[in-house]
């Protein structure tokens, strides 16, 4: 390929609605081209890199037995409501109606379609263990798409799906899919990425697991425990308080606390520590606006995905109203007559004497002891784990947060889909059972462009060869010179003989222009051929990540870039 040729621009400026550098340097570099908010167009240097991502992935499903299928990405509404996800789903799932005013969706996910693909087929026990696999376009009308390809409307996804006849037998697939993950972050560049226990959120099961590229740019918060290992998503760690109980509890007492409504204002007026107060934080079920008053030590935050998991419905935020018997910012335990659903964090068992809101307009309580003035208390964990939080595995409290990319997702879904839409087989005495299912899921797109965030400086992507647009890229200085382009000339039709990927650069323009652009492209080999290399018979080699300086000899040099190429493109060990 000439580079003259290659459709898209590459230019200096960092384009100012890029937040992170993969982003930016791939609208820079002429990867991709914005088309709506969250949906991109890909020229072709990402087009090579996410087909090469899909090989790999093909690969490894292959290679733990997956069979490559393909679904619509049109469904109708009919195979949703089936699962019932259809109205527990929200915005995410974009519906419509075709021509027939039929109700109709587009796959953000294909468990549906799967379990239809299938049930019919898999009517007995010798079917059985079976994945199946396809690498597909999808929808998903996020609310806040953000950072280029890491969180997009639409985008293209490799989905699994693994039938099994026993929770035994997909905990083994499981392991086995584990692995094949770690092998395809290792070949794409990646080996880096961590798994780490997760909500499943409206996927189900009880099991899941993401894989995470710690980086601070990350849009999910990492639990992690430096001395066992332990590993969560926020969503899903849990967080333990170790309370400690004041030898004697004091008398319940309401204080004057004039235009004091947050936490920070009313300890400090009352010099007590937020640790000692209980705040109230309050939400509304999206289905009905009810209310819900969440009781919390005042240090700390709500986990809202825990909160959903528990009431089992989507929330929002409170809009307090005048007459809905709530006093907003002096809301407390004792005395609550509105009408709301009440519940408490575990960090508040076992507290005394604590600050709260008084459910009076200006006034709070001093001396709040909860099994004594509220004993009808009932304690979950609703809370996001801390900094320095107790380790959930090892007790230690060394917990430290991180921030990071999800990159995959790997879920023990159990019965939720096969039961609800009347998947069964007959076991071998002939009794009718219900299979149990598990999800695997890789985003494309989005894992090029971890990868480009990973890898990378200040000029441009530095792509590993396994993944990269192109293995060598010719930069032919001078082209004007009939020598140089004469050897060039040659060097790519030999490259190309070879079986060479190569990317040419023959325009006559200066050689910063021309190196510049070659840094946005990041190709992991590069062949400087210019009249000063020319006159000392040779031929300057470098590497993207700087880590190979050399000069070849014109005779050498096939032979040379193929022998780096093998040597940059074998597979890591195990």
């Amino acid at each position: 390929m000439k580079l003259e040729k290659l459709v898209g621009d590459r230019f200096k400026e960092r384009p100012s609605d890029c937040q992170i550098d993969s982003h930016a340097l791939m609208i820079r570099g002429g990867y991709m081209k914005y088309m709506a908010n969250g949906i991109f167009s890909s020229y072709m240097p990402l087009k090579r890199i996410t087909r090469k991502i899909e090989q790999i992935i093909r690969e490894e499903m292959d290679a733990i037995d997956g069979q490559e299928v393909s679904f619509p990405v049109v469904m109708p509404a009919s195979l949703w409501q089936e699962s019932g996800r259809y109205e527990s789903v929200g915005a995410e799932l974009l519906r419509f109606s075709d021509r027939g005013k039929q109700p109709m969706l587009l796959g953000m996910t294909h468990e549906e379609a799967s379990v239809h693909l299938v049930r019919e087929y898999a009517n007995s026990y010798t079917k059985y263990p079976f994945m199946i696999y396809q690498i597909q376009t999808k929808f998903r009308d996020e609310a806040r798409p953000r950072g280029g390809l890491i969180r997009v409307r639409e985008f293209t996804m490799k989905d699994a799906y693994s039938f099994h006849t026993s929770q035994e037998d997909l905990e083994e697939y499981y392991y086995r899919c584990h692995k094949a993950y770690e092998r395809i972050y290792a070949r794409a560049g990646i080996p880096e990425v961590i798994s780490v226990a997760s909500d499943s959120g409206m996927m189900g099961g009880s099991v899941s697991h993401e894989f995470m590229l710690l980086t601070p740019v990350g849009e999910d918060s990492i639990a992690i425990c430096p001395h066992c290992g332990y590993r969560a998503n926020m969503e899903a760690a849990e967080s333990i308080i170790r309370n400690e109980r004041d030898a004697e509890s004091l008398p319940l007492t309401e204080v004057s606390t004039p235009d004091c409504h947050t936490i920070e204002e009313v300890c400090g007026l009352l010099k007590t520590a937020p640790e000692k107060s209980c705040k109230a934080v309050v939400f509304q079920r999206n289905t009905d606006d009810s209310y819900i008053v969440l009781f919390i030590r005042g240090d700390l935050d709500v986990n809202e995905t825990k909160l959903t998991n528990h009431l089992g419905c989507a929330i929002h935020p409170a809009v307090i109203t005048e007459d809905c018997g709530l006093a907003a910012g002096f809301i407390g335990p004792v005395g609550l007559n509105a009408k709301a659903t009440v519940l408490y964090d575990k960090s508040l068992e076992n507290t005394n004497n604590l600050v709260c809101g008084a459910n009076k307009e200006g006034y709070h309580f001093t001396g709040l002891d909860i099994s004594r003035d509220v004993s009808e208390a009932e304690y979950r964990d609703f809370a996001k784990i801390i900094e320095g939080g107790i380790c959930p595995e090892c007790g230690d409290s060394s917990v430290t947060i991180s921030r990071g990319i999800e990159v995959g997702n790997i879920f023990q879904l159990g019965t939720k889909y096969t039961k609800s839409m009347n998947m069964t087989y007959l076991d071998k005495d002939g009794n009718v059972q219900i299979p149990i299912m598990g999800c695997y899921g890789i985003g494309v797109g989005r894992l090029a462009a971890s990868v480009c965030e990973a890898h990378h400086d200040d000029y441009g992507p530095i792509w590993p060869m396994a993944i990269a647009p192109w293995q060598v890229h010719i930069c032919a200085v001078r082209s004007d010179d009939e020598k140089v382009k004469a050897a060039a000339d040659k060097l790519y039709g030999d490259l190309q003989a070879a079986g060479v990927e190569v990317i040419y650069d023959d325009r006559n323009v200066r050689a910063g222009v021309m190196f510049s652009d070659a840094d946005l492209l990041g190709v992991p080999l590069r062949v400087v051929v210019s009249p000063r290399n020319l006159e000392e018979g040779i031929y300057e080699l470098s590497s993207r990540d700087k880590s190979i300086s050399e000069k070849i000899t014109p005779e050498k040099a096939v032979e040379r870039l193929r022998e780096l190429i093998a040597e940059m493109t074998a597979l890591p060990k195990e």
